[in-house]
Order: structure tokens, then C-alpha cells, then sequence
């Protein structure tokens, strides 16, 4: 089922990158993003094939799709910034989410907003989603922007020199794919692990809290 959803969306990347260009790979890196779920690891590969082709110059095609990261990434801060926060706020007590953790989101990303941005975009999975906890903790814009860019060039110009060194043998990225996803599973325990911990984490401030309500009562 997964293998057939991934031939399907792959069929759709190539039409659409060889019908816009380098327009296409700005679009589809825009959608990737955005928190859609398109495989940069089939778009930007196949744009190294182009580049293999002679339809392509690698730099430019890497550009291109480091641009479409920073425009997607904008719509899931702004979603994040104007939409995401007032929801936590009023209903994040049920995600175990306090003022207090938005509070030290905001620290965090003031302190280190452009380390956390720069390299999450170049871990698979993480670098789909970092912009929009970015944007609910208000990070400087500009230097999200920068930092994203930055962070997204040498991604895009990894899979797109892979693609190229492939040759007409791209598709042979389902190897690199099962590489990526089994990187996604490893990421997955980490997200796991620091769930857990989370959940540990509220539970205990909930109990020292009402410890120290009790007292003064």
C-alpha cells in the first residue's frame, strides 16, 4: 500500500517537474514544506537526473529547491504564529502543553532559533515540521527565512548530486528512500522516548504543584 502511494506521488513529481522546470521543484518543494507529505528524496533526485540530462544546471536546480523550502516553511510559521498558538494556549492543557512550556519554547528559539532551524532542516522527517513550532514561538522572522535557506541548500544539493551521479539510474533512489526511512524509525524512538518523558515531566510538576497547593491550604 505505502509502495504503491510512493509510485503514485512519484509519477506525480516527475510530471510536474517536467512540465515547469525549475518552477516545479520550487512548487513541490514548497508543498514538501509546507507539512505536506511530499518525498524530497524522489524530487530532488530526479532533478539530478535533469541535470544528468543536460536540462538542468545542479546549482540552479538546488537553489530552486532550497527557495520552495523557505516558501513553504513560511506558510507552516505564519500557520504556526497567528493560528497554532492561540489553539495551544486555550486547549494545549489536553496535549499536556502549559503556558509555561510555550514560555520556554519562546527562550529557546530566541537563544537558539537559528541552530534548532538550520539543522532540523537537514534530518529527514524533523525538517518538514520544524517551521511551524518555530512560528508559534514568534522566532525572528528574517533570521528564520535565512536560517532555513541555509539549512535547505545543501539537502536539496545532496539529493540532486545523487540523482546526477545516478544518471538513468535515479529510480535506484529506493535505496537511499530505505535508507531515509529507516532514519525515520530511529527518529520515531527519539520522539517516542521524549513523549515519555514529557508526559513524566508534566506529571510531575502537576503533582508538585497541588503538593504545594495542599501545603497552603
Amino acid at each position: 500500500m505505502i509502495a504503491r502511494i510512493i509510485e503514485a506521488l512519484s509519477v506525480f513529481i516527475i510530471f510536474v517537474i517536467s512540465a515547469l522546470g525549475y518552477w516545479g521543484v520550487v512548487l513541490l518543494m514548497a508543498i514538501e514544506s509546507a507539512c505536506i507529505p511530499l518525498p524530497s528524496e524522489v524530487i530532488m533526485p530526479f532533478s539530478g537526473y535533469l541535470v544528468y540530462t543536460g536540462r538542468f544546471n545542479l546549482w540552479w536546480v538546488s537553489v530552486a529547491g532550497a527557495i520552495g523550502c523557505v516558501v513553504g516553511s513560511l506558510i507552516a510559521y505564519w500557520v504556526g504564529m497567528y493560528g497554532g498558538r492561540p489553539l495551544i494556549e486555550k486547549y494545549g492543557r489536553f496535549l499536556l502543553v502549559s503556558r509555561h512550556d510555550l514560555d520556554l519554547a519562546d527562550r529557546w528559539f530566541s537563544r537558539y532559533g537559528e541552530a534548532i532551524v538550520f539543522f532540523s532542516r537537514l534530518l529527514p522527517a524533523v525538517r518538514t515540521f520544524i517551521a511551524f513550532p518555530a512560528g508559534v514561538a514568534r522566532m525572528n522572522l528574517k533570521r528564520f527565512v535565512i536560517y532555513t535557506f541555509a539549512g535547505s541548500l545543501p539537502w536539496c544539493l545532496g539529493l540532486a548530486y545523487v540523482g546526477q551521479k545516478l544518471g538513468e539510474q535515479w529510480n535506484k533512489t529506493d535505496t537511499l528512500k530505505t535508507w531515509f526511512h529507516r532514519f525515520d524509525f530511529v527518529i520515531g524512538i527519539i520522539v517516542v522516548v521524549a513523549a515519555i518523558w514529557w508526559v513524566w515531566r508534566h506529571l510531575k510538576h502537576s503533582r508538585a504543584t497541588d503538593s504545594k497547593g495542599h501545603v497552603e491550604v
